[in-house]
């Protein structure tokens, strides 16, 4: 989900747990409010998407594939920083993945959001959920931090904000691991319909097929960077790995 305001993050030494809420509620963006209501924000929303059969449709059958092209990047007893809620079961799926000895910290700005993950995430006690802002997480290091289709939904300034934000809380010999959507090839039977989508429900989106998750590094030389493209390119992993010298 989109980001804005960080409100509270349990220091990365405390025992993992689930937490209520905090008292204050974060103020929403107002680009969160105006484009993604519908699919967010509101309750009916939860009920209509937050189905893996629906992201299997919406992701034209890749969601399962998708998954797990991130979920290979993650290895039992990592600490990992998912930077957003998802619809589906990606987050349960991470939480397991991760194990008893590993942690896993889901941040979001929507407390709706972080509601209805902290029930999908009731089994993993190691799963500590906070109303956080991608652009400010908890301080980490962590071994990962997966990026989980969130950056097409934010306008160009957070998607700069975001991507640098992630990169400074991945530790050495860590990785920050972006999935989301890519530039399709010319010759996609899905291009013009990906374009008319993004037009009309996604209009933040377009600019991942014009620049590359790089691009919005500020500091992209600090880090080797591995692009692998799925479905005729209109998905990608971007996984980003401090060089060497950076970890020292």
């Amino acid at each position: 989900m989109p980001t804005d305001q960080a409100i509270s993050a349990a220091p990365l030494g405390a025992p993992m747990r689930r937490t209520e809420p905090d008292a204050r509620t974060p103020r929403l963006p107002e680009y969160l409010r105006k484009t993604y209501t519908w699919a967010y924000l509101h309750p009916l929303a939860l009920r209509i998407f937050d189905r893996p059969s629906i992201v299997s449709a919406i992701l034209w059958g890749n969601y399962h594939r998708l998954m797990d092209t991130a979920l290979a990047e993650v290895a039992p007893g990592q600490s990992a920083l998912q930077t957003a809620c998802v619809y589906g079961d990606f987050s349960p799926r991470l939480a397991a993945r991760l194990g008893p000895e590993g942690r896993l910290d889901l941040i979001d700005v929507a407390p709706i959001q972080i509601d209805n993950a902290r029930r999908k995430l009731a089994p993993y006690p190691t799963a500590h959920l906070t109303v956080c802002d991608a652009t400010a997480p908890p301080p980490g290091p962590y071994d990962r931090v997966i990026c989980f289709f969130l950056l097409h939904e934010v306008p160009e300034d957070y998607k700069a904000r975001i991507v640098d934000a992630v990169l400074t809380r991945v530790g050495p010999g860590g990785r920050a691991v972006f999935v989301d959507y890519h530039r399709p090839t010319t010759w996609h039977p899905l291009r013009p319909v990906m374009w008319a989508v993004f037009r009309l429900l996604e209009p933040f989106a377009m600019a991942l097929w014009q620049h590359t998750i790089r691009d919005y590094a500020t500091n992209a030389e600090r880090f080797t960077w591995r692009t692998e493209t799925l479905f005729g390119g209109l998905y990608q992993k971007t996984v980003a790995t401090p060089r060497i010298a950076d970890t020292a």
